[in-house]
């Protein structure tokens, strides 16, 4: 079987759970690691056995390449994807897209004219409890959606600042948004209350968000985030609609009902999964990518939404088809 070349740039956390992933593919073929912090690179390159590289240049002129992944911190996307599309290489990138939305929709209108396979790491959607969650609902319409990230602030140093995190509904509760549209439908406005960062807390993020969504269909939502906690307490999307209510998150799903509660596991495959979607769509033996960078944009621009309104102080308007 002839193996398809990654290069992944980037070498954190998010990257080493791909490269994992990617490296236990028969047809995948891992060909370097990039990060601008050499030593980085090198502890995860030298796991798979592969050249480490001080930046996303040198990995996309050492190697033939098939695809690239893009796993870099918010602020970090940009000029990588670009590159890559340059040479009209397939890509996959991690979420957030970017740190804004004029960032993200200069990417995906380059993405379109070269017509390459993108993904993007929404990999929720392939969570098996998510489609059972689809077919409870299926001809009862989602009515109200309450979505919720109550964590801690994550042990890397950039996060707590927004010039390089954008702050916790861009970087963490993007996942529920994902879910939230996936679900419910499109939102046409949102309203954003923050809570900043106290004198003594470092750096300058949002502590705490609650946020009123207008989806068009009519339906009302409800967003509440906070890294305040020590430990990532619920993390998830409760919708309820005529006489049911669900609550989904990525471990499980709980269903409500007059017949009373009903808990379901996940088996945990969707990180897998989307790896192995993205793999398929490059090689051109399969059609499940859930997640391409155009609709993960209209995610995006949801997200990117909500933080405009939590700075301007009023509710932010989402043009039709922004999500």
């Amino acid at each position: 079987m002839n193996r398809i070349r990654i290069g992944i740039v980037g070498a954190g956390n998010v990257a080493a759970r791909h490269a994992a992933v990617l490296s236990s593919f028969p047809d995948v073929e891992i060909a370097g690691i990039a990060d601008t912090v050499l030593d980085k690179a090198r502890v995860l390159a030298g796991e798979y056995g592969v050249p480490a590289y001080s930046g996303h240049e040198a990995l996309l002129a050492a190697d033939s390449l098939d695809a690239v992944y893009v796993c870099v911190p918010p602020f970090a996307h940009g000029t990588p994807e670009l590159d890559a599309l340059s040479l009209g290489l397939p890509l996959f990138v991690e979420k957030p897209l970017a740190l804004d939305a004029a960032t993200a929709e200069k990417i995906a209108a380059e993405a379109a004219r070269r017509g390459v396979p993108t993904a993007v790491g929404h990999h929720w959607r392939y969570l098996d409890v998510l489609d059972r969650a689809r077919a409870l609902l299926d001809g009862r319409p989602v009515r109200l959606a309450l979505a919720h990230w109550l964590d801690k602030i994550p042990p890397v140093g950039w996060w707590p600042h927004r010039a390089m995190s954008g702050g916790q509904v861009l970087e963490q509760a993007i996942h529920v948004l994902d879910l939230a549209r996936t679900l419910v439908g499109e939102v046409g406005e949102v309203h954003a209350v923050p809570s900043a960062a106290t004198d003594g807390q470092e750096g300058d993020v949002d502590r705490a968000t609650a946020a009123v969504l207008r989806f068009r269909n009519g339906a009302a939502g409800l967003l509440a985030t906070s890294c305040l906690l020590g430990w990532k307490h619920r993390a998830g999307l409760e919708v309820q609609a005529d006489g049911i209510a669900l609550d989904l998150g990525e471990d499980e799903l709980v269903t409500h009902t007059s017949e009373g509660r009903r808990v379901e596991r996940d088996p945990g495959h969707a990180r897998t999964r989307v790896d192995r979607a993205f793999v398929d769509a490059v090689r051109g033996t399969g059609d499940d990518v859930r997640a391409p960078y155009q609709e993960a944009l209209r995610t995006h621009r949801l997200a990117c939404a909500l933080t405009s309104s939590a700075g301007l102080g009023r509710p932010v308007a989402l043009e039709d088809g922004d999500g």
